[in-house]
């Protein structure tokens, strides 16, 4: 059984009041989030790519910079990585497919990434994503299967597994994820931290992804706390995003102590047409009904709209599709069959089509902001199952076509582009995690983060994280 060096499953808070009390160094740390890497990531396959050289010369320089009491940001020195679907200068940007050139010049930072070097953060490497961040597990033809640290034989989720897993097991603090249908909040949820999709445009996108409106990124934390400070980097405009929103108003690392006593709060179970495992739901209320014990307003209430799984199928197909014509000729026979199949379904539909898709998401975006004049947030599960075997996109025998079908919970809110949240919310009788989902009307991701930190403090999640068994 592996055994974590206590230092890597510090939060970046703890990490940061450490550096600067002069308790530890970036390059303790940093060594501390290596040594976990090369001793269980060929357990998990969190990463795709792990840059030592690169990532204790980083933290060198933030270890000057505090001595020197100068830090450059809120995370300096902060162990952290990236999705393999953000580019990143000096490393190939593969996005989990064979059919991407590796040796082509790599000398450009997405936003996200160029925002951490610029607040100091060390860059570990790349974490895995199924081939185009295409579907809600983590496997792919390039980096094979992505584990859950709760249980090996099971998924951790996607499509931004491999940084939930890091984050999980302490290989690294922090991560930086993509959601196009619940690709944070999934596998966020699977593995047991938080992971966060804030309002469309909050956090700048280069190159535009095919996916469109859906696609958003996201920060995952081992707390509420660590997640707002990680959105203060990220929530920065950058003249390559025409869509970016302008700089928030205020800090993140502020609004999570916003007092939400009083808030009203909207409880579905279900959205009107989710089948939820039972014991999913057991857990999931429990954590809704301390929320109203501790303040606020709570009523059941669904928002009232029906499973939009047909639109979100033309708009992520098409999107898909687009992608993959870009693609070398000859590249079917090495794409992941799944996505194969959505490829050629994508090239299926008119311009027509798409637009009736796209008319349909506007119209889901205007009903939610209907009623968020009614209810300040929405509270539901964040995956009406738990995780189940590796090497398959829907649980084995459920009869389930596609991956949006057991994630009914999540890609509504892409659509409409709202800030949503998992945070923990318990344990299954079998030790796998469950998540609340946590969901507010559109530039309300000051609103959302204060309502998780509420459910942080009022059921705490372990702090020292049993290690997996071996395979």
């Amino acid at each position: 059984m592996p055994s974590i060096p206590s230092t890597s499953m510090l939060t970046a808070s703890e990490l940061v009041a450490a550096y600067s009390s002069g308790e530890l160094s970036p390059v303790d740390a940093t060594r501390a989030a290596l040594d976990v890497i090369a001793e269980v990531d060929s357990d998990y396959r969190a990463f795709t790519l792990v840059d030592p050289e690169v990532a204790l010369d980083a933290a060198r320089g933030s270890e000057e910079r505090w001595r020197e009491g100068n830090p450059i940001g809120w995370l300096d020195g902060v162990p952290a990585s990236v999705k393999d679907m953000f580019l990143t200068q000096g490393w190939p940007t593969l996005r989990g497919s064979l059919c991407i050139d590796r040796d082509q010049a790599w000398e450009v930072d997405s936003p996200v990434t160029a925002r951490m070097r610029e607040h100091g953060l060390v860059l570990l490497g790349k974490t895995t994503t199924p081939e185009l961040a295409w579907k809600a597990v983590t496997d792919s033809p390039l980096d094979g299967i992505t584990r859950n640290p709760w249980n090996p034989a099971l998924t951790p989720g996607g499509s931004s597994g491999g940084s939930a897993v890091a984050v999980s097991t302490g290989m690294g603090e922090l991560s930086v994820g993509t959601d196009g249908g619940g690709s944070v909040r999934i596998p966020a949820s699977f593995c047991g931290v938080v992971g966060f999709k804030p309002t469309g445009g909050r956090i700048p996108l280069y190159p535009a992804s095919p996916f469109g409106a859906l696609s958003h990124a996201g920060p995952i934390a081992r707390s509420v706390d660590d997640v707002a400070l990680l959105l203060d980097v990220l929530a920065t405009p950058d003249h390559r995003d025409p869509s970016a929103l302008p700089p928030p108003p205020a800090t993140y690392r502020e609004a999570v102590r916003r007092d939400v006593r009083g808030l009203r709060a909207a409880y579905s179970a279900d959205l009107g047409y989710v089948d939820v495992d039972p014991e999913i739901a057991r857990i999931v209320v429990s954590l809704v009904a301390k929320l109203g014990e501790a303040g606020l307003t709570v009523e059941d209430a669904d928002p009232g709209f029906g499973d939009p799984l047909d639109a979100f199928g033309v708009l992520w197909s098409t999107g898909a599709a687009k992608w993959l014509d870009s693609f070398p000729p000859g590249s079917a026979d090495d794409v992941d069959p799944g996505l194969r199949e959505v490829w050629e379904r994508g090239r299926t539909y008119s311009a027509s089509d798409y637009l009736e898709a796209n008319a349909e998401r506007a119209a889901l975006g205007i009903h939610m902001g209907e009623f968020h004049t009614r209810y300040d947030v929405l509270l539901t599960p964040t995956v009406p199952i738990a995780p189940f075997e590796v090497g398959h996109d829907v649980p084995p025998g459920s009869g389930l076509g596609s991956w949006p079908e057991w994630t009914r919970f999540t890609y509504p809110f892409n659509m409409t582009q709202q800030p949503a949240i998992t945070v923990p919310a318990g344990f299954t009788s079998k030790g796998l995690p469950v998540g609340l989902q946590i969901v507010g009307p559109r530039h309300s991701d000051d609103l959302v983060l204060a309502v998780a930190k509420l459910a942080e403090e009022i059921n705490p999640w372990p702090t020292d994280r049993p290690a997996s068994p071996r395979l």
